[in-house]
């Protein structure tokens, strides 16, 4: 019964042996864990360094390649700023001479811009005598216009070529107004409806139609009409002012002139 304590110390003493080793291999390997979770937490931090260098690889490599483009984009916007240069410079010569020879070129053309006035103005003094004094007016402004700095050398002969125009489209319409005329050349005006057709004929019928002439180029001078042509000239003034569709008139017209 001796012994008993001794196998019991023993045993005990294995135990404690035992629970040595157990808390060094437990310790071994939980270092081995450590080193493990070391080396993983090591390897996903590289990991991470890698992705992050890779990510502003590829952002590096975007903005190289923007870069690139913007690069090449103001080649071609500097390439055509270069032509468009050229093409100013050449501008510039060819106003540089256009100015020079406007000099040259305004001198010359008062004096026609005159000559048109004058030839105009005596072409109305000739003509069939419609809106006579209106049409002289217009002449008359012109002529002031000329001695004017207001308007330019172009814009006065804009103007001269508008009446020019005006003038032409007379040939090739119709027309009638209420005017004053001294159809009877006793100095006294009576009102009248005109009736004009193109520069052919001019004719006048008064208010109560009991009176229709026309305008004789041969004379110069009004002379009354036949009771044939009341009823025309009445249709006709009708016809100018679209209270009737269009006709064929008698009228009284004026043989051409034999060529000199």
């Amino acid at each position: 019964m001796k012994n008993q304590p001794l196998k019991a110390l023993a045993l005990i003493a294995v135990l404690a042996s035992g629970t040595t080793a157990f808390a060094v291999q437990a310790a071994e390997v939980s270092d081995v864990l450590k080193a493990g979770a070391n080396k993983v937490q090591a390897a996903k931090s590289a990991q991470e360094t890698v992705d992050g260098i890779a990510d502003k690889t590829d952002g590096l490599l975007q903005e190289f390649k923007q870069v690139n483009k913007q690069i090449e984009s103001l080649r071609v916007y500097n390439s055509q700023l270069e032509r468009q240069i050229a093409s100013q410079k050449q501008m510039m010569a060819e106003l540089e001479e256009s100015i020079e020879n406007a000099t040259i070129i305004e001198r010359g053309i008062s004096p026609l811009m005159e000559n048109m006035l004058k030839g105009l103005k005596e072409f109305i003094a000739l003509d069939v005598p419609f809106k006579k004094a209106q049409r002289q007016e217009a002449i008359e402004v012109l002529f002031d216009n000329l001695d004017s700095a207001k308007f330019s050398a172009a814009e006065k002969f804009r103007q001269i070529l508008e009446v020019y125009d005006i003038e032409s489209e007379y040939s090739l319409s119709l027309e009638t107004y209420r005017d004053l005329v001294d159809i009877n050349s006793d100095g006294s005006e009576v009102e009248v409806d005109l009736l004009r057709i193109g520069r052919v004929a001019l004719m006048y019928q008064t208010k109560d139609k009991s009176q229709t002439g026309a305008w004789n180029k041969a004379t110069n001078s009004w002379e009354t009409l036949g009771s044939d042509y009341r009823r025309p000239v009445d249709h006709g003034i009708r016809i100018a002012k679209k209270l009737a569709p269009q006709d064929v008139l008698e009228m009284p017209i004026n043989a051409p002139e034999t060529a000199q």
